[in-house]
């Protein structure tokens, strides 16, 4: 173990009696470590009754979303080769734990705290062939152990921006060690790929399989049942639908005023906002905020009970997303004007669909992709290209076009990505 390891593992030790402190209230942090109770003894009872030691185990782990669909379109493209293998999964973030649930895998749950004596059990119970961690995050003593029992060890959809903090300083020093024991690191970009080198990782493990996310939402874009109970309400509105999803309050406090000077102009807009977080608070202020516009929302909850959905509709819950994306004449990602980072604009670009972000968008390269593809376009301080896209539907027809074609051009990553652990295997 590297002095950096051993200092992070008696850091997390530390902590560890401090957790209950933090678990109360439904923050992530708390969320987090509520969900996280008993994982050992839950992955124990499922390798009790189902583990086949005949048979290998591959397991994936992706932290949160965004990585979770780039891990079950391999999952998916895996599985379809080797019904023989049995697949783990797990995740760290809260928000992923409904997630985890749509992905294919035998067992899913949280990942355990990355200390030797859980990271043992979990080895014990799983007994993976091999590890595959999903486009940035490994554990120091996961992959520490892990290389110690002779588990192969894989990156996919692997990234690293040139300007990672895991590429120099503490970060590296803890991290370095852990990138080095992959046996494989297929990577979003060339790019990429050179720059794991850095981190120790040999040439000769390094591939390009690209952003298995285009598979993931190319294929769920196709499957959306456009007649089902949740979309068909929506059907037959004469104006444009604009679909704002994964707000959060920085965006909504442009998007709203913006379309109720469309409205104000003659143009008529339907807007379904879907916040990224709807609990509560959030809901009761989005509420608040369409009131003042003169939008008084009708919830998603009402709709699906059986009221009209009018001009505004406000999406309480969550997992709906990426299929009312297929309503959309025009899409807005959110995430763009505050600090949480710029969420996917793949889903509705999937769909054929124009799509606009706010201009904080460094996190993610295919928002700087789309754009230059034509498919997409960063929200100025004014509301002038949200009006331009909702008075020229013949230019958002086109956007769209091109928004579609980008994701197309990106398929085939999943497949690539199960190649690396067939031959892992």
């Amino acid at each position: 173990m590297s002095i950096p390891e051993a200092l992070y593992t008696v850091a997390l030790r530390a902590a560890r009696p401090l957790l209950p402190l933090a678990a109360g209230g439904e923050g992530k942090l708390a969320r987090g470590i509520r969900g996280r109770a008993g994982v050992l003894e839950r992955m124990e009872a499922w390798a009790r009754v189902h583990r086949d030691p005949a048979r290998p185990l591959v397991w994936f782990h992706a932290p949160s979303v965004g990585e979770g669909l780039q891990a079950r379109a391999v999952v998916q493209a895996f599985r379809a080769r080797r019904p023989d293998a049995q697949v783990a999964y797990t995740f760290f973030s809260p928000s992923a734990e409904a997630f985890a649930r749509t992905v294919h895998a035998d067992v899913a749950d949280y990942l355990p705290l990355d200390v030797p004596a859980d990271v043992h059990r979990a080895l014990d119970a799983l007994r993976p062939s091999v590890i595959a961690f999903s486009k940035t995050d490994v554990w120091p003593i996961l992959t520490r152990e892990a290389w110690s029992r002779s588990v192969r060890l894989a990156m996919l959809s692997g990234t690293l921006p040139a300007a990672s903090s895991r590429l120099r300083g503490p970060a590296r020093a803890l991290l370095a060690p852990a990138y080095g024991r992959l046996d494989a690191v297929a990577a979003i970009s060339p790019e990429d790929a050179e720059r794991f080198g850095a981190l120790g990782v040999p040439a000769q493990r390094r591939s390009v399989m690209g952003d298995a996310r285009f598979d993931q939402v190319w294929a769920r874009a196709a499957a959306v049942d456009r007649g089902s109970d949740l979309l068909r309400p929506f059907g037959g509105y004469g104006g444009v639908t604009l679909v704002a999803g994964s707000t959060w309050p920085p965006d909504e406090e442009r998007l709203v005023p913006a379309v109720g000077a469309l409205r104000a102009s003659g143009h008529p807009v339907r807007l379904i906002l879907v916040p990224h977080e709807p609990t509560p608070e959030h809901l009761s202020r989005s509420t608040g905020l369409l009131r003042r516009a003169g939008s008084p929302p009708v919830r998603l909850s009402e709709v699906e009970g059986g009221a009209g959905p009018g001009e505004t509709v406000l999406v309480d819950r969550v997992g709906v997303l990426g299929d009312l994306y297929a309503l959309a004449d025009v899409a807005y990602v959110g995430g763009g004007w505050g600090t949480a980072g710029l969420h996917s604009v793949l889903e509705p670009a999937a769909f054929g669909v124009p799509v606009l972000f706010g201009p904080r968008h460094a996190n993610a390269r295919e928002a700087a992709a789309l754009i230059a593809a034509g498919g997409a376009f960063e929200w100025g301080e004014d509301e002038s290209t949200l009006r331009t896209l909702v008075a020229g539907p013949a230019r958002a027809r086109t956007a769209g076009d091109a928004a579609r074609r980008y994701v197309e051009a990106g398929l085939g990553a999943a497949e690539r990505g199960a190649d690396v652990i067939e031959r892992l295997l």
